[in-house]
């Protein structure tokens, strides 16, 4: 014990003089003061603002916004559009509703024709099960009506709105599905 305890008497005495020593802490000063002397900043000036003309206002050549006469147009253009929007509707919605329509036309699948009594019957595949369709039925959830059969292919009559709100109607076809599982 007593040699540990003179060993680190001998030792600390060095320690303390290396900690009077300079650390190099001087240099890093005079380094920095050097920068900030020789760095000068660089700030690109602003370009000037555009000037503002103002147009002059010439009530004469333009439109008038709230003319009569345009409102009445543009009231009627609406109205009759609205009118001729229902009129494609209406049907639509007093019938009562088969049971292919509460499908979607992506879930049903056409896998084969049969030809009754002159009669051109398309067979559909809808959650596994096989369904008999005639021209007049519906399907879908567009108010799809059946408008052809062929042997390879269900020609439909959908009624849909368009991205403005609209009724329109379009021409779709189911093709046959060979192979299908």
């Amino acid at each position: 014990m007593r040699i540990l305890t003179r060993s680190l008497l001998g030792i600390l005495p060095v320690l303390a003089l290396a900690g009077c020593l300079p650390s190099g802490e001087d240099e890093l000063r005079v380094w920095m003061a050097e920068q900030r002397a020789n760095t000068k900043p660089t700030v690109t000036p602003l370009t000037e603002p555009k000037k503002f003309v103002p147009e002059s206002y010439l009530q004469g050549g333009g439109v008038e916004p709230f003319n009569q006469v345009k409102l009445t147009q543009a009231l009627r253009r609406d109205s009759t559009q609205v009118a001729s929007n229902a009129a494609l509707i209406a049907p639509e919605m007093t019938r009562r509703k088969e049971p292919l329509e509460s499908f979607p036309l992506d879930a049903m699948a056409m896998v084969g024709s049969l030809n009754k009594t002159g009669t051109l019957t398309a067979l559909l595949k809808v959650d596994n099960l096989i369904y008999q369709v005639r021209v007049g039925g519906y399907l879908g959830q567009n108010y799809g009506k059946i408008v052809g059969i062929t042997e390879t292919s269900i020609q439909l009559r959908e009624i849909a709105q368009d991205a403005t709100g609209d009724w329109i109607e379009r021409s779709v076809s189911l093709d046959l599905q060979e192979g299908k599982k």
